[in-house]
């Protein structure tokens, strides 16, 4: 008689219950980073088009990136929430003796459900009305939670200009 004749009907069932939760647990393993990619790909977007509109001097659209409950830190200035974010940047665009461009150099993007938190550099380039360049290298991380609509929004970052 060979080996698996002889084996024990309940040491088989359990055998294939072992199987069976290794190969649910390999499945649902490999949806865990197709999801975190998701999220990942949908806050890179969500950057590049707030770096769009901003560059864009769209200032109806740049408080469109930050939830209600945000909590702004950059070094040397008090925390910022919505309404002081949202003026900053208003302020910014609206002001016609300076041209403000930003560019977007993503370094890690890690997701954790429905937080995303993602290390980055903003580098700000102030261009004056007489020609002059000023430019603010401003390394921070910035922290999403997807919102009750789907959208990612930002509730916290913390920047410092190097």
């Amino acid at each position: 008689m060979t080996r698996a004749k002889r084996a024990n009907p309940a040491r088989r069932l359990h055998f294939g219950a072992g199987l069976t939760l290794c190969a649910v647990l390999l499945f649902l393993s490999g949806t865990v980073p197709v999801l975190a990619d998701a999220a990942a790909a949908e806050v890179k977007r969500a950057l590049t088009q707030w770096m769009a509109d901003f560059n864009a001097g769209k200032s109806d659209r740049v408080c469109d990136l930050f939830a209600d409950d945000i909590r702004a830190d950059y070094r040397g200035y008090p925390t910022r929430d919505h309404q002081a974010v949202c003026d900053l940047l208003t302020k910014s665009l609206s002001d016609s003796t300076r041209d403000f461009r930003y560019a977007l150099d993503i370094k890690e993007i890690l997701s954790f459900g429905d937080v995303v938190v993602v290390r980055l550099v903003w580098t700000l380039t102030i261009k004056q009305n007489d020609g002059r360049k000023i430019t603010s290298v401003e390394p921070g991380m910035d922290i999403f939670r997807r919102q009750a609509d789907g959208r990612w929004k930002i509730v916290r970052y913390m920047a410092y200009e190097e």
